[in-house]
């Protein structure tokens, strides 16, 4: 019974923190930001299929959370 217990929990953190997740892009979508129009998002239509390939996004995204848990990091390890 304890172990049902703990995946109950976590699966509540999960759905929490993608909950947050959504309502950061939801946000950030709001604010008028180019991402995913970034030069170096690569955008291909061929007729009614378009395909979109958001390079620089992934790019600065992976730059901008590497830079916040890093400073989580350091701050929970003191």
């Amino acid at each position: 019974m304890n172990d049902l217990a703990a995946v109950a929990r976590w699966l509540v953190v999960f759905g929490l923190v993608l909950a947050g997740v959504g309502g950061v892009i939801w946000l950030v979508g709001r604010t008028g930001l180019p991402i995913g129009r970034l030069p170096g998002d690569f955008r291909i239509d061929a007729g009614s299929v378009t395909c979109l390939i958001p390079l620089a996004t992934s790019i600065l995204i992976s730059l901008v959370l590497t830079l916040a848990l890093n400073l989580i990091a350091r701050f929970l390890s003191r």
